[in-house]
């Protein structure tokens, strides 16, 4: 019978292989392998080297055996690191009998250390001829079959780091997610903005609608909340004084799991003085554009402002019929979307109602980058009042392939409407809203300290990634998303 022998037998036989080394007099497991280059840099610096040409430059690699052709008394192997792949020459000239048994001897899979010289094969590949080698980790389990570990979703996010061996798409994914991030950074650095950190455990949660994890801090004797968002800590900020304020971080929401969900997920908020909604839009637009660049983005959409600018009444008229504005209370939205043929559960609130018409029947047409203006006060709590169109805040969410991606506000700075607009959250929460922001005395505290007009932005990365990187689930960014038991 042929195949390949059971996972316990292959298992075994690596065991057998660490002790053997063991026997042998060599450490599977060093402590060190100082001055390693990168594969990527040893390329970089021989692109100009001909087929056939060799350079005495020597250089020190370290990484994963991935794979391995022997040839009689030499043999050519490849070398893989976060970097990329470069393929070894190893002779027995260079490394002997003994040395070249015990090479071959390795597992695919196992971490090795390689000294070398470069040179150019006739067929043009680059190739490191070793000199010396070692062994840095002995790989006791195989590396995943590419193809299982490709097709095999629950693997691949259950066991990142499988996936992350398998797949050279999948790590260069997540380089290029940290690009992103750190492309956002330095483009708000660049702005004047600061970088600080809130309480991520929160006596009182809030910033946003959501339902919150709950946790239990025993050296207070108190229930603590995981943050839902970073809003009303960067907002009292902004009363102190610091004025250009941004956090990039995790926040949790106890919700569903779907395409565009997962309840830990990282955000960006940036709050500036002195600047509204639309100051905001300038800034989302040209920060988004900015980290495409950064990090290589080569979709199909044109990311370049300006952006798409439609009030979130006449997107939703021209999609569904309904006219949101003119039906304020629940009842009669409810009739008008049921005469317009459109769903209206029962248990939904008026806000609620708005919100699915929204991400049903607009949100996945926005596929170019578009900022939905002026959205109702009752699904605004900490935006200001439009300067023009009464009922109506100054915010905006952003769109890009379908998907939401940014949520701004001309923030609300006035304390007494900041307290009536937390009585009306109550009120919501009073019906049965599990999403309803509760209230918060110390946020209006600080109001009335005096906050100056102010800007803010909610970015989610994840999406942003998603987008950046053409996939279509966040849990394909997110290394370690939430699984099933």
């Amino acid at each position: 019978m042929g195949g390949e022998p059971p996972a316990s037998e292959l298992l075994a036989a690596r065991r057998r292989k660490l002790q053997e080394l063991r026997a042998g007099g060599i450490e599977p497991f060093p402590h060190q392998f100082a001055g390693v280059e990168p594969i990527a840099g040893v390329r970089a610096a021989h692109e100009a080297l001909a087929p056939g040409e060799e350079s005495v430059s020597e250089h020190r690699v370290a990484g994963r055996l991935v794979a391995r052709r022997e040839q009689g008394r030499m043999a050519f192997l490849d070398l893989a690191d976060r970097t990329g792949r470069i393929q070894l020459q190893a002779r027995v000239n260079e490394l002997g009998d003994e040395g070249l048994a015990l090479l071959l001897g390795l597992d695919l899979g196992d971490l090795i250390g390689i000294d070398g010289t470069t040179f150019r094969s006739r067929r043009g590949e680059l190739t490191l001829r070793i000199g010396q080698f070692a062994l840095l980790a002995k790989s006791l389990r195989p590396p995943p079959e590419k193809r299982h570990g490709l097709q095999d979703v629950e693997t691949r996010f259950r066991h990142r780091e499988d996936d992350l061996v398998a797949n050279e798409q999948v790590r260069e994914l997540f380089l290029g997610r940290a690009r992103v991030i750190s492309s956002v950074r330095r483009f708000l650095d660049s702005e004047g903005f600061v970088e600080v950190e809130t309480p991520v455990l929160q006596s009182i949660y809030g910033g946003a609608a959501a339902r919150p994890f709950t946790t239990h801090y025993n050296a207070l004797d108190r229930t603590f909340y995981l943050r839902i968002a970073t809003e009303l800590y960067l907002k009292r900020l902004i009363v102190g004084g610091l004025e250009r304020v941004y956090e990039l971080g995790k926040d949790f929401r106890n919700e569903g799991i779907d395409k565009v969900h997962n309840p830990e997920f990282t955000m960006l908020e940036a709050y500036q003085a002195y600047a509204d909604y639309l100051d905001m839009a300038a800034l989302c637009e040209h920060s988004v554009a900015f980290a495409a660049s950064e990090s290589g983005y080569a979709g199909s959409i044109d990311l370049s402002p300006p952006w798409r600018r439609e009030t979130l009444r006449d997107a939703i008229h021209a999609r569904t019929g309904v006219d949101i504005l003119r039906f304020r209370d629940r009842a009669s939205l409810a009739e008008e979307m049921r005469a317009h043929e459109v769903p209206a559960p029962e248990g939904d609130t008026w806000p609620q109602l708005v919100d699915q018409l929204l991400s049903k029947y607009v949100e996945p047409q926005l596929v170019k980058p578009t900022f939905l203006l002026d959205y109702p006060v009752e699904m605004s709590p900490f935006a200001k009042q439009h300067r023009v169109q009464p009922g109506l805040a100054e915010r905006f969410e952003a769109f890009i392939g379908g998907v939401e991606i940014a949520n701004a506000f001309t923030e609300l700075n006035d304390p007494d409407e900041q307290r009536r607009r937390f009585e009306e959250q109550r009120a919501l929460a009073g019906l049965g809203d599990v999403e309803a922001q509760p209230f918060d005395e110390a946020f209006l505290q600080a109001l009335e300290l005096g906050m100056p007009p102010t800007g803010g932005i909610g970015v989610g990365i994840d999406r942003l990634v998603m987008v950046l990187t053409g996939m279509r689930s966040i849990r394909e960014v997110i290394l370690f998303p939430a699984m099933r038991d």
